[in-house]
């Protein structure tokens, strides 16, 4: 643990010259309604693309490769993760709401899209998080230095979205494909263009630092009532960033189940007007182009309401300051290893089930192919599991097709009870295996291991996950 840094401090600011300004009521908001629009960006049906093409000049890019560098996690499957950044960026039609400098983030959702649309996750990661930040360049090339530990958020405004992307890899391990960012004026143009998205308030609220003043039950709000329902902090719920993060999960699932039921994806003139008003405040990638939501519209066209989700990394309080977070383990990463293998349980034909615990079972993981740092994180994964490694190295010899379990003298329930785990593995006995050990080597269809109960991508019944088919006065918060 480093040293703890104020608020203020990660925004590059002298202590000595005051209080930090008080954007918390604005800046945290952003990302959570817009989000929405990015998830329906994503999403829209092949009959837009003729529309993408029309509205391309709305959309602004960054080209952030060269700030990523090459050592990322590897591409693992077909599901595709997108990173959706809320930016308080304060100039042009932004500036009613603060002259602050620069830009911050404190929303930051991964969307996983699974294949075919099958599902769609937002993993929401708290802005309160400590976490390692590892060093960055920023787009004029200068290098920001690694933080052993830091609030996650400090990312971006350390080096903007690219720095951000690091920072989230390095953490999950998870490849991410793209960027969408969104400033404070799309938020409410992608409400207005859906007519207003629906909420439902548990008691009347007056609050005057959000300036929200509804009574209780269920309400249509767009624009500035809308932005103040998601940034209300004190007027709803125990007042925690968290319990917000909850109910901004909300907003987001019945912006999700507005678009996809009022008919905006299919009807040309709403899908037109819609896109109109997103495309206006969209920030991307350089390689998310029209042609690249084309794919990913096909990908998922059809997909409903009831098949996103939202979730928020599983968390806990942070030693050293009660009002940070901290990721708790072994959940997140759990959590994390689900995402990246987006979940494929593969079927196993029907064996009597060897039940040794992971801890009796030693494992050397050996890269029988040529992506570099393959074992090193298989290794990683298999001790979050609880095994035994006691090797991790490369394959010498011939290279196998696919991944195998082989194992030494007296060691062939150990490797029965690991092959349990392994996709497609069969136990076969080691030529070069050392006794009682088991050679975990992974062929080019590695894709990690199967998800352990824990570690599955929560359905819509489980505790924390908000569906977004679900009722808006469910679960009034």
């Amino acid at each position: 643990m480093g040293p703890m840094i104020s608020d203020y401090d990660y925004l590059g600011q002298d202590h000595a010259s005051g209080p930090p300004p008080k954007r918390g009521i604005w800046w945290r908001v952003i990302g959570w309604a817009s989000i929405g629009m990015a998830v329906v960006l994503v999403g829209t049906s092949l009959a837009a693309y003729a529309a993408y093409r029309k509205l391309e000049g709305n959309i602004k890019h960054e080209d952030v490769a060269a700030q990523l560098g090459g050592k990322r996690p590897p591409k693992l499957n077909n599901a595709l993760n997108v990173l959706l950044i809320g930016s308080d960026q304060r100039n042009g039609a932004n500036a009613k709401y603060g002259k602050d400098v620069g830009e911050r983030s404190d929303t930051m959702i991964l969307l996983h899209l699974s294949p075919g649309g099958k599902k769609a996750v937002g993993i929401s990661f708290p802005r309160d998080s400590m976490v390692p930040i590892p060093s960055c360049k920023t787009s004029s090339g200068r290098t920001i230095p690694a933080q052993s530990v830091a609030m996650i958020n400090s990312s971006f405004n350390n080096g903007g979205a690219a720095c951000t992307i690091r920072t989230l890899e390095a953490l999950t391990k998870i490849r991410i494909d793209h960027f969408v960012k969104v400033d404070f004026s799309g938020f409410k143009r992608v409400v207005d263009a859906l007519g207003g998205v629906e909420i439902c308030l548990p008691k009347r609220v007056a609050d005057k630092s959000s300036k929200l003043y509804l009574s209780a039950g269920r309400h249509v709000v767009k624009g500035e009532q809308a932005l103040a329902y998601v940034r209300t902090r004190h007027g709803l719920g125990n007042g925690s960033d968290l319990d917000r993060i909850k109910r901004q999960q909300k907003f987001l699932g019945a912006v999700v189940k507005k678009a996809t039921s009022n008919g905006t994806l299919t009807n040309p003139s709403k899908l037109l007007s819609f896109l109109d008003a997103a495309t206006k405040s969209v920030t991307t990638d350089k390689d998310f182009t029209v042609d690249e939501m084309k794919k990913v519209a096909g990908s998922v066209q059809g997909m409903s309401a009831g098949k996103v989700q939202f979730i928020t990394v599983p968390n806990g309080a942070y030693a050293p300051d009660i009002n940070r977070v901290a990721f708790r383990q072994p959940d997140a990463d759990n959590l994390f290893a689900a995402i990246r293998n987006d979940n494929q349980v593969q079927a196993q034909a029907a064996t009597k089930k060897v039940k040794i615990p992971p801890a009796q079972v030693k494992v050397e993981v050996l890269n029988g192919t040529a992506t570099p740092g393959l074992a090193g994180r298989a290794g990683d994964q298999l001790k979050a599991r609880g095994y035994q490694v006691v090797k991790v190295g490369t394959l010498t010899g011939t290279k196998p097709s696919t991944t195998e379990v082989r194992y030494g003298t007296g060691a062939d329930q150990q490797a029965a009870a690991l092959a349990q785990v392994v996709p497609n593995a069969k136990p076969v006995a080691g030529q070069d295996t050392p006794a009682g050990t088991v050679d975990l080597v992974l062929g080019p269809d590695w894709q990690g291991l199967k998800s352990a109960q824990s570690a599955e991508i929560p359905s819509s019944s489980a505790a924390g996950a908000v569906n977004a088919a679900a009722d808006v006065c469910s679960d009034k918060s």
